[in-house]
């Protein structure tokens, strides 16, 4: 069993079984290695480049100075003013009917949703599919729960394998988890496969945790279905929504979940055990984020959609050495590198250190992951050229163009 020994002290302490299960995030690793040697360019980081929007900004700075008890708690599920306009929201936009009484929770981020949510659903010794490549966090939140990760590959263009997710079901299945649109791949998932998933839900009697912190990042059609607009699939959908990345608010640290009384009032035990509240100023950041003038989405989106266009023909101009299926929505490509067999771990920490770019290794993705590498086009146009033309200058120099 691992330890620490702190000087001074005779006794050892146990470092817990859950924390030894899991493992640092493999951004996180790349980001501390790149600081390490300096001078590298990114494509790797999980945020679009942009500022918080001014009047969001100006609206916190305003409230924080007028009202004294915006730097104070807020009821632990959140901001009644928020929460309703959070309900008008996902009304208007998913066709979703909640109460935001009894059935919304401000969270601490996007992550805190997840996590508590993980914490209500799964027990020790449960089973969670996870289409793969998945968001690496949902694989290190399943194993703190004590449950067991089940891989399920999706499709060559990154589809839901329907016929494979349903071979992986077992008695002890308790949820599957999917991110749409979709970290790493880029994916958007049609809306008849996520509502078949739901059926096999509830057939099986699982909960299909929806992350949808990239709903209005979507490139090629529109908005993909949130299943929780549908009645019949309300009690085996939790909804979790983030405005981190849509509103350039990742700092903030403040998102939400959704679900049906019955599974709300669980995961609020969480949420209070772990976080009492989102930030209170952070709250006031998203009311006036819903409230204010939506043109900035417009202008981010369409300023992506420009990022996406340089990265994908910077990969095309390197498609004898990377293979990639064209993102369709959030901000990420996972680019299959055909020049080594190297491990992508392996791969990453060489263009790291050789090539001073930083990627994320696909192997972080789960199973699915491995043999590529996660490229974010969040990034502003030149950093992304410069990151090519670097990586260009590496290929040549190890002799592989």
């Amino acid at each position: 069993m691992d330890t620490i020994v702190n000087s001074g002290q005779r006794s050892l302490l146990n470092i817990s079984k859950r924390v030894r299960s899991i493992s640092p995030s493999a951004t996180k690793e790349m980001a501390i290695i790149a600081a390490s040697l300096g001078g590298c360019v990114s494509l790797g980081q999980g945020v679009p480049s942009f500022a918080t929007p001014p009047h969001i900004v100006e609206a916190v700075t305003r409230v924080l100075r007028e009202d004294p008890s915006s730097g104070q708690y807020s009821l632990q599920t959140g901001m009644p003013a928020l929460r309703r306009r959070i309900a008008e929201h996902l009304l208007q936009e998913k066709n979703i009917a909640i109460d935001p009484e009894s059935e919304i929770c401000v969270t601490v981020g996007g992550m805190e949703a997840l996590l508590a949510t993980v914490l209500t659903v799964v027990d020790e010794g449960d089973e969670v599919l996870l289409p793969s490549p998945t968001y690496a966090s949902y694989i290190e939140q399943i194993l703190l729960a004590g449950g067991i990760p089940r891989f399920v590959p999706l499709t060559n263009t990154w589809g839901l394998d329907l016929e494979a997710i349903s071979r992986a079901v077992t008695p002890r299945t308790r949820a599957i988890m999917l991110c749409n649109p979709g970290n790493p791949t880029g994916t958007v998932f049609a809306d008849a496969e996520t509502i078949a998933l739901c059926r096999l839900a509830v057939a099986h009697n699982f909960v299909v945790i929806t992350d949808e912190a990239y709903d209005y990042m979507v490139y090629d059609g529109e908005m993909p279905l949130s299943p929780l607009s549908i009645d019949e699939f309300r009690h085996n959908v939790i909804s979790i929504s983030s405005l981190s990345k849509k509103y350039a608010l990742t700092g903030w640290r403040v998102g939400w979940v959704a679900a049906a009384r019955q599974w709300m009032e669980q995961i609020m035990k969480v949420h209070d055990a772990t976080a009492i509240c989102s930030p209170t100023p952070s709250q006031y950041a998203a009311l006036a984020a819903l409230d204010g003038d939506q043109q900035c989405l417009t202008a981010m989106r369409d300023e992506l959609v420009k990022r996406r266009a340089v990265c994908c023909a910077r990969l095309d101009r390197l498609n004898r050495y990377f293979s990639y299926v064209p993102p369709k929505g959030a901000f990420y490509v996972m680019a299959r590198y055909l020049f080594s067999n190297a491990s992508s771990q392996d791969m990453a920490i060489r263009l790291l250190k050789e090539a001073k770019v930083i990627t994320i290794p696909g192997g972080a993705f789960g199973e699915g992951g491995e043999g590529h590498l996660r490229i974010s086009f969040g990034g502003e146009s030149q950093v992304i050229h410069e990151a090519f033309d670097r990586i260009e200058h590496w290929l040549a120099s190890t002799s592989r163009l």
